[in-house]
C-alpha cells in the first residue's frame, strides 16, 4: 500500500490491608503472664524446672483493644495518599508519553518535513497565529494527512486499551480483549459483505459497526440466558460468566466461517478484505475522527465511572454481590460500554490486534492492579502505544506502508515471552 502522504506530494508536484496481631506479653486467650511464685518484681529470675499446669478459668473471649483498631492499621497514610499519588504519577508519566508520541506521529513521515515546517504548518490555522511564510502543500500535509490520522490511531488506541482492560477485569481473565465476544468476527464479516457485493467504501464503517455490535448482541443473550437457566434466580453469578465465554466463542467461530466462506467464493477481493482484517489508518479523515467521537467519549465515561466497582468484582462475584454490587448489572454496563467504543475504533480502523492486551498488563506491571489507576492509564498508554505503532507502518518500509495489525502483533510476540520467563509478571497477571 502507498503511503498516502506520498500520493499527495505527488500530486501537488505535479499540480492489600495490614494483619492484626495479639500484643506482646499477652497468652493465647487473652490471661495475663503471671511471674513464677517467689519472685522479687521488677528483677530477673530462673524459672526453675517446669511445673504442671495448674488449671484455670476458661479464657473469656478474645477483645480488641484500641491499640489494634485504631488509627494506626486504618488511617489513610495506608491506603489514601499512596494509592492517590501511585495514580497521579502513572497518569502523569502515561500523558507525557502519549504527548511525545503524538509530536512524533505528526513530525515523521515519508514527506521528509522538517521541524520548523511541521510547527509553522501547525499555527497557520490556529487563531492569532504568528505571521509565518509556509507552503501550501505542507500545511495540506500536516492539517489533512498527518494530523487526523494521528488523533484518529489515539482514538482507535484509547478505546482498544480501556476495552481490552474492561473486558478482563469483568471477566476476571487476564487474557481477555477487546474481541473476547465476537466484536473482530462481527466486524470482519460487516466489512467482507461489502467488499465482495462491491458496495461503496463509505458503506465499510457503519457495516462494520453493526457487525461488531451485533455480535457481541447476540452472544450476551445467548450466554446470559443460557447462564441463568442454567442456575435458578440468577443468582450463581460466576455461571452466567462462563456461559457469556462459551457464547462468545461459539459466535466469532460461527461468523468467522461464514466470512470464510464469502471471501473462498469472491477470491478476487482477497486482498482488499485483508487489508481491512488486518487494520489500518492510511485513510484517516476529519470525518473519521467526528464520526467515532461521540462514541468514544460515551464509552470512555462510563467506564471510567465503574472502575471502583471493577476494583470490588476483583474479589470474587459472589463476595462483590454480598456486598451489594449488583454483578449482573455491572457487567452488562461495561460490556456494553466497551463493545460500543472498540466497535467504533474497529469500523474506521480494521481489526488491530494486542493493544487490548499488551497496554493493560503494562499497566499492572508498572502501576499496579488497582483498575483506579489501571483503566485510564491504559487508555492514554494505548493513545500513545498506536500512535507510534502508526508512525512504525508508514516509515519502515517508505513509500510503502506495513499494516499496522502487523506492528502489533511483532510488539505482542515477545511481550509474552517476556511473561512467560518473568516471574513477577505470571504472579501480576495471575
Amino acid at each position: 500500500m502507498k503511503s498516502a502522504e506520498c500520493g499527495r506530494t505527488g500530486a501537488a508536484a505535479q499540480g492489600a490491608p495490614a494483619s492484626e496481631t495479639p500484643a506482646s506479653g499477652t497468652k493465647a486467650g487473652g490471661a495475663p503472664a503471671t511471674a513464677p511464685p517467689g519472685a522479687s518484681p521488677g528483677l530477673a529470675t530462673d524459672p526453675g524446672p517446669a511445673r504442671p499446669a495448674t488449671p484455670g478459668p476458661a479464657p473469656g473471649p478474645a477483645t480488641t483493644g484500641p491499640a489494634t483498631t485504631g488509627p494506626a492499621t486504618t488511617g489513610p497514610a495506608t491506603t489514601g495518599p499512596t494509592t492517590t499519588g501511585r495514580a497521579a504519577r502513572a497518569t502523569l508519566v502515561a500523558a507525557v508519553l502519549l504527548l511525545i508520541a503524538l509530536a512524533v506521529g505528526v513530525s515523521v513521515g515519508p514527506a521528509g518535513l522538517s521541524l520548523p515546517d511541521v510547527a509553522g504548518a501547525l499555527v497557520t490555522r490556529l487563531p492569532w497565529h504568528p505571521a509565518v511564510s509556509v507552503p501550501a502543500i505542507d500545511t495540506d500535509i500536516v492539517w489533512q494527512i498527518r494530523l487526523p490520522r494521528v488523533v484518529l490511531g489515539a482514538l482507535v488506541g484509547a478505546m482498544l486499551a480501556g476495552g481490552g482492560a474492561a473486558y478482563q477485569g469483568v471477566f476476571r481473565n487476564p487474557l481477555a480483549d477487546p474481541y473476547l465476544l465476537g466484536v473482530a468476527a462481527g466486524g470482519g464479516l460487516g466489512a467482507t459483505i461489502v467488499i465482495v457485493t462491491g458496495g461503496s467504501p463509505a458503506l465499510l464503517p457503519p457495516a462494520a459497526f453493526l457487525g461488531a455490535a451485533g455480535a457481541v448482541a447476540l452472544t450476551y443473550l445467548l450466554g446470559a440466558g443460557a447462564g441463568h437457566r442454567s442456575q435458578p434466580g440468577g443468582l450463581a453469578m460466576s455461571g452466567a460468566t462462563g456461559s457469556i465465554l462459551l457464547a462468545g466463542v461459539a459466535v466469532a467461530a460461527l461468523l468467522t466461517a461464514v466470512q470464510t466462506y464469502l471471501q473462498q467464493q469472491h477470491s478476487q477481493t482477497l486482498q482488499a478484505v485483508y487489508s481491512w482484517i488486518l487494520g489500518g489508518l492510511s485513510l484517516a479523515t476529519w470525518s473519521d475522527v467526528r464520526t467515532i467521537l461521540p462514541y468514544v467519549i460515551v464509552a470512555a465515561g462510563i467506564l471510567l465511572a465503574h472502575r471502583r466497582l471493577l476494583d470490588v468484582l476483583r474479589i470474587g462475584e459472589t463476595e462483590a454481590g454480598s456486598l451489594g454490587v449488583d454483578v449482573a448489572r455491572l457487567r452488562l454496563t461495561v460490556v456494553m460500554a466497551a463493545t460500543l467504543g472498540t466497535a467504533a475504533a474497529v469500523s474506521v480502523s480494521g481489526l488491530i490486534g494486542f493493544v487490548g492486551i499488551i497496554v493493560p498488563h503494562m499497566v499492572r506491571l508498572t502501576a499496579g492492579a488497582s483498575y483506579r489507576i489501571v483503566l485510564p492509564v491504559s487508555m492514554i498508554g494505548g493513545a500513545a502505544f498506536l500512535v507510534l505503532a502508526d508512525v512504525l507502518a508508514r516509515t519502515v518500509q517508505s513509500p510503502d506502508e506495513v499494516p499496522i495489525g502487523v506492528i502489533t502483533a511483532l510488539a505482542g510476540a515477545p511481550f509474552f515471552l517476556f511473561i512467560l520467563h518473568s516471574r513477577r509478571a505470571r504472579q501480576e497477571l495471575a
